[in-house]
């Protein structure tokens, strides 16, 4: 399986999206921008992008809005551009399921480097996905993961997750009761390396932790390790 390089911009800023266009299409994209929340739904649905790329701040209705449309019906790569500083925006952009997000301003080389970072993790997740036999399963304790079809439940319960979060937690679970530093989780699970002052890990853990086990039991079973990383602990079983 080839990886596929069809980008869709959705933002409202006519020179942005040219400069954009311009440099991603020296780098071997194909790419495709629209300034309308509206139509970057439409087009996002139409199946002839790999990715999206969505800026938080568009007229008529935002680029929240607009992730909540696509994440309703497809499960493509979103790209969240967001104004520098904005934490709140990024946290509701990773908890509706954008796959990463980058704040404005940006180099476009680390835009480019993004994109095929995403689009890689996309279509190791397919080719994942055969190599498993159907029902083949990891648990731990009260969470089970079903390899073949990306399929958690926990307590007896399904459970929506992320790409990124299944991915994030099948590596939390492969290394049960040991610490993950966060620079391996950030190259298993994003495919990238480690910026200073980047969080995009720690709130895809926090929205894990809230959706397994809630507000109370999260940061007892998924623990942070101070300077280091994050642990899924194992239950000790009462003796």
């Amino acid at each position: 399986m080839t990886q596929s390089n069809r980008v869709l911009l959705v933002d409202d800023d006519l020179e942005l999206c040219e400069l954009v266009q311009e440099f991603l299409k020296s780098q071997g994209f194909e790419i495709e921008a629209v300034q309308q929340g509206e139509q970057g739904v439409e087009r996002a649905l139409s199946g002839d992008h790999d990715i999206v790329i969505l800026d938080i701040m568009l007229p008529k209705i935002d680029g929240l809005e607009v992730l909540r449309r696509i994440r309703a019906a497809s499960s493509k790569p979103v790209l969240m551009l967001t104004a520098r500083g904005d934490d709140v925006d990024r946290i509701i952009g990773l908890e509706l399921g954008a796959d990463d997000y980058m704040p404005k301003p940006f180099n476009p080389r680390e835009l480019a480097a993004r994109i095929r970072a995403i689009l890689r993790r996309a279509v190791q997740r397919e080719q994942s996905a055969g190599r498993y036999a159907p029902g083949e399963k990891l648990v731990v304790d009260d969470v089970e993961l079903d390899l073949a079809a990306r399929r958690v439940g926990c307590d007896g319960r399904v459970v929506e997750l992320t790409g990124v979060e299944i991915d994030l937690l099948e590596v939390l679970m492969r290394s049960a009761g040991r610490v993950v530093d966060r620079r391996d989780l950030f190259r298993q699970v994003l495919d990238r390396d480690l910026v200073p002052m980047d969080r995009s890990i720690d709130m895809h853990v926090s929205h894990l932790r809230k959706k397994l086990w809630g507000e109370n039991r999260g940061n007892e079973r998924i623990m942070s390790v101070r300077g280091v990383g994050y642990i899924l602990t194992r239950i000790v079983a009462e003796s």
